[in-house]
């Protein structure tokens, strides 16, 4: 059991007294005056009651309850020659009592008398009374070891006392010196030195010539105790020396002589004293080894607790006196390692240690600035988690910890808080108080969550910081699972009350996503996912939480993408989040898209997906589906045909694995809108996409816009609420973003003007931007704003402005795009019946000008488009367009004999229209569907009545000539048909003002139809005849058509 310092035992006093030929000092120090004595201090009863195999009666002295059980009455009171020894009078020492039930702030007064009020005018009385701070007979008494008379009283004891002969203090020096320079080989030799250089310690305060050679010879004493600790068996404790270290360095402190700070051989001292007695072999093993070893005289497991004792009483010597707390702030660095130690003894021993130094330093607590221990919210997290440990006694020590840190917290931010802002610090403590009003002391320390909670109000960013990033590590401690529920509970805890205090939140949000994988516990899993979830919510971190978990890998992996499924996140802030989320994808839309795509754009891509599986965000995608729906269209445009390769990856995200080469920024995109329309209950719209190859025509590069389109009428068709919110949305955003951006948003807005509700919108909005469109240099804007012209023609009241961009439509006939002439037919059919008769000339002779497009849709249509124009021409102005008219009869009678059945068809019924409109009555054969060879009798009456008809009007003999060059097979055919039968109904005067070719190429003409006519064989000469003929025509020779045509029908004949 602990004995008193020095002659603690039978064997230390032996050795002592009688093998020691050294002087004894005879004044006495203040830190030896009761050596001799037993204590019964605070350390050594805490120290007995952990370390001891005996108990004896508890003495009366209650402690804060904040234990539990018979914890709370538990004391131990030192082996049996102490516990027959009365306790010392005049201890000093106020009790601090309160019941179970009754609730007292937990924090320890100067003078232990109880709880400490918390109120700014008790601690301003610090400021205007400094000596409340300072040590007092009743603090210093409670310091194991310590002497039972204050500082004071022993340094003026000092004084008066006869001071030591200079004889003695030579004699001191002399064989302290001598011991510098010889090896110490026994335990006698290592015992009387350090003996020596305790006594001589004691002369410090009064004799010039030992502090003299002290100062100069720390150094060498440094050296030889590090020597000492390196000699003693690491997993065994055989002899006294390491207490009698211990005991030689407290003695120094006291004195203020500090041999384990300010070098580093002195920080390597304190390591090694630190490991020496930290990493001992537990209790059970040092008394098994005593049992291998009887020999051995000492009890080991007496001894071991005296060492203990020894170096808690030396820790608490070093920051009695620490103004600054930078003793303090070694002290905590070099135990943090041991107090996370796996092993539960060398945790207990560290967490014994550190509860004694919290509580020394809150009973002698004497602050001044500068404050140089900058490790508060690590060493508050460090306890709190302690204070939940597996084993009990851990648990209790770091409990009695918690206990003096809030008392030394509380000083501490009353020092260095903003003096010109008291208020805060009222509102801090204010809080404080009514929290631990809240809980029962006996239950607040085991309750990790409640400690965060107190000790929040008073932790500032850089503290909140370590106080987290101290909380993650604990969730590493999958060895003690209880551990790991608590640095969840104390993680949540506190960024639930920190609320938007904290600072560095990416690297915080870097150990959470790096540990994710670690945790196995689903509950503790969640409760990180959690406070990510609190992160995320708050606006002032939103943007950077997202931009820390969009720099990982995609696709993410199921730990990841669990985060984003399962975020819990209150109502009103899941908007703000999914739209922040959203804004990271758009801003990549508005730079060019020559360059990479950003690889935040496919990173927040797979986000959305992850947050539509996840459906935890459901309200917020249904209220922001309109910018969903479009920023992903518009991603969708963007990845068309790009692979991972041509993303701008960051350098070193994908160093432990390749991208798959099926991973693509589309497949992505794609996924993210299936999944938003399965989310927002858009059944039928996905079906009809999925039936109609929907997908395959948005992933198209020359297809998207019909893949576009489909789901816009889709959406139209099946909700038109939702389709109503994305057409108000895109009105403002149509001229923003990219080429791609824009293309994308205005196919989609064209098709949503089908809505009875686009004629709500101003014209500036609807036509103006239309119009603008047509003068766009991208034949898709143009093709997109003839579309949207096309949809507003079906709300009456836009017709008229849309009628005053008829001469930009005009122009759009001559466009080499089909579609864009096609849209410009389709709105000039609307408005021909309206057109002044300039505008209706004009349009004919283009119209004209497109009869044989090679796109039959546009010869076709503009056939249509003529024929409509010949029905709105009035009868006053029928004059100006008859030479038109003459001039299309030839044309349109020619192409009646097309190979495209839709054309041929609308040639006959254009001709006749043209007939109606000349008042002639054309004969039946012109309606005739069978080709003109086989039928040459009917083609001879069509070319006598035109020929009659025309007859001084037009020329049609040279119009049917210069389609005999025609490009398609059977308009050639024709036109040579057409001209030979046609050259007998023409006058041979006229003829031959045309010159003899002309007159013999008509009579050979004129020859081979009648060849044909009478012979059948005959019409497969002509056939060989009109094909060499085209050959000739092509060549540009009408010699050698005759040349050609000449033999063949005389065969024929």
């Amino acid at each position: 059991m602990p004995l008193p310092r020095r002659g603690r035992g039978s064997r230390l006093a032996a050795s002592r007294a009688a093998g020691t030929s050294l002087p004894r000092v005879t004044a006495r120090s203040p830190r030896r005056a009761g050596r001799g004595t037993p204590s019964s201090s605070h350390a050594q009863r805490l120290t007995r009651r952990r370390h001891s195999s005996e108990q004896v009666p508890p003495v009366p002295e209650p402690q804060p309850d904040f234990r539990s059980g018979r914890w709370l009455q538990e004391r131990a009171a030192g082996d049996a020659r102490d516990s027959r020894e009365a306790p010392r009078a005049g201890m000093g020492s106020r009790l601090r009592v309160c019941s179970r039930e009754e609730v007292v702030i937990p924090c320890a007064s100067d003078n232990d008398s109880g709880s400490v009020d918390l109120q700014l005018s008790n601690l301003e009385d610090i400021k205007k009374g400094p000596s409340s701070l300072e040590l007092t007979d009743s603090d210093i008494s409670d310091i194991p070891g310590l002497p039972w008379e204050s500082l004071t009283d022993s340094f003026g004891h000092q004084t008066h006392q006869r001071p030591c002969g200079e004889a003695i203090i030579e004699r001191l020096i002399g064989s302290v010196q001598e011991f510098f320079n010889c090896e110490l080989k026994d335990e006698f030799e290592k015992l009387t030195f350090l003996r020596a250089l305790s006594s001589l310690s004691r002369t410090l305060p009064y004799d010039e010539t030992t502090e003299s050679f002290v100062q100069s010879h720390i150094a060498d004493i440094v050296h030889i105790l590090n020597l000492l600790l390196q000699e003693e068996p690491p997993h065994s404790l055989l002899s006294p020396v390491r207490q009698e270290v211990f005991i030689t360095i407290a003695d120094f402190s006291y004195q203020d002589v500090h041999l384990l700070f300010g070098s580093e051989d002195r920080a390597d001292l304190f390591s090694l004293i630190i490991k020496s007695i930290i990493t001992l072999p537990s209790i059970t093993s040092l008394a098994q080894l005593q049992e291998i070893m009887p020999s051995r005289p000492d009890n080991s497991e007496c001894l071991y607790r005296q060492t203990f004792q020894a170096f808690s009483e030396m820790l608490q010597s070093l920051v009695v006196k620490d103004p600054h707390l930078e003793n303090l702030d070694t002290i905590f660095e070099l135990m943090d390692p041991w107090l996370q130690s796996v092993k539960d003894h060398e945790r207990e021993r560290a967490t014994a240690s550190m509860a004694q130094v919290l509580k020394c330093l809150s009973r002698h607590l004497s602050l001044k600035l500068p404050i140089r221990f900058q490790r508060l919210g690590h060493l508050v997290a460090l306890m709190a988690l302690l204070c939940a440990d597996p084993l009990k006694e851990v648990a209790e020590e770091a409990a009695e910890g918690m206990h003096h840190l809030l008392h030394i917290t509380l000083k501490l931010k009353y020092i260095t808080h903003d003096k010109k802002n008291n208020q805060s610090l009222r509102k801090a403590m204010k809080k404080c108080q009514e929290l631990l009003q809240l809980y029962n002391i006996k239950q607040f320390y085991s309750c990790p969550f409640k400690i965060a909670q107190v000790f929040e109000v008073f932790l500032d960013s850089n503290e909140l910081f370590q106080f987290v990033m101290t909380t993650l590590d604990g969730l590493k401690n999958v060895r003690h699972p209880c551990t790991q529920q608590s640095a969840g509970e104390l993680l949540i805890t506190l960024v639930k009350n920190a609320e938007s205090r904290f600072e560095k939140v990416p690297e915080i949000m870097g150990v959470i996503c790096a540990q994710l994988s670690t945790i196995i516990q689903p509950s503790i899993h969640q409760q990180v996912i959690n406070t990510v979830s609190l992160f995320i919510s708050r606006p002032k971190y939103t943007d950077s939480v997202l931009s820390h978990l969009l720099c990982h890998p995609v696709p993410y992996d199921r730990h990841l993408a669990q985060l984003w499924r399962t975020l819990e996140v209150e109502l009103p802030s899941t908007t703000w989040i999914l739209w922040r989320l959203l804004r990271k994808l758009q801003k990549c839309h508005n730079v060019p898209t020559q360059g990479k795509m950003a690889y935040v754009a496919v990173a927040a891509t797979d986000a959305l997906y992850e947050v539509f599986m996840g459906n935890r965000l459901r309200a917020a995608t249904f209220r922001l589906f309109p910018q969903l729906l479009m920023t992903l269209l518009i991603q969708i445009h963007h990845s068309i045909g790009l692979t991972m390769s041509d993303v701008a990856i960051p350098s070193g995200l994908y160093t432990d694995q390749e991208v798959s080469s099926e991973v693509t920024p589309l497949c992505f995109a794609i996924q993210a809108t299936k999944t938003l329309l399965l989310r927002t209950l858009c059944w039928q719209e996905f079906n009809i996409m999925e039936k109609n190859k929907g997908w395959t025509l948005l992933e198209g590069k020359d297809c998207h816009l019909q893949g576009v389109s489909l789901l816009a009428n889709a959406l139209l068709e099946r909700n038109h609420l939702l389709a109503h919110k994305v057409m108000y949305l895109l009105v403002p955003l149509l001229n923003r973003g990219n080429d791609k951006h824009k293309i994308t948003s205005a196919g989609f807005f064209v098709e949503l003007l089908q809505s009875p509700v686009a004629r709500r919108l101003p014209s500036i909005y609807s036509v103006a931007r239309l119009k603008d469109w047509l003068h766009h240099g991208n034949n898709l804007f143009r093709a997109l704003g003839l579309r949207g012209l096309c949809y507003l023609l079906r709300h009456q009241e836009m017709r008229e402005d849309i009628k005053r961009l008829l001469p930009c439509i005009l122009d759009s006939l001559c466009e080499t795009d089909e579609s864009i002439v096609l849209l410009a037919i389709q709105i000039l059919l609307h408005f021909v019946r309206s057109m002044d008769f300039t505008t209706l000339a004009a349009m004919m002779r283009t119209l004209f000008s497109l009869f044989g497009d090679v796109r039959p849709n546009v010869h076709r249509f503009s056939m249509t488009l003529f024929g409509a124009s010949i029905k709105s021409v009035k009868s006053t102005d029928k004059k100006g367009v008859e030479n038109q008219v003459l001039d299309s009869l030839v044309p349109l009678l020619l192409y009646s004999q097309d190979e495209n059945d839709a054309v041929a068809e609308e040639s006959r019924r254009v001709l006749s229209i043209c007939a109606q409109f000349l008042k002639w009555k054309l004969p039946q054969e012109v309606y005739c569907k069978d080709p003109w060879y086989s039928t040459p009798d009917e083609v001879g009456t069509i070319c006598k009545f035109f020929g009659k008809k025309c007859k001084g009007k037009v020329n049609i003999l040279a119009q049917a000539l210069i389609y005999s060059k025609n490009a398609k097979l059977p308009i050639r055919r024709a036109a040579a048909l057409f001209v030979g039968l046609l050259s007998k109904y023409v006058d041979h005067n006229e003829l031959k003002t045309k010159g003899t070719e002309w007159i013999e190429y008509g009579k050979l003409s004129w020859k081979i139809s009648q060849v044909s006519w009478k012979v059948s064989e005959a019409v497969t000469v002509s056939r060989a005849a009109l094909i060499h003929c085209d050959e000739a025509e092509t060549l540009g020779s009408r010699n050698l058509t005759f040349a050609v045509i000449k033999p063949l029908v005389t065969s024929a004949e």
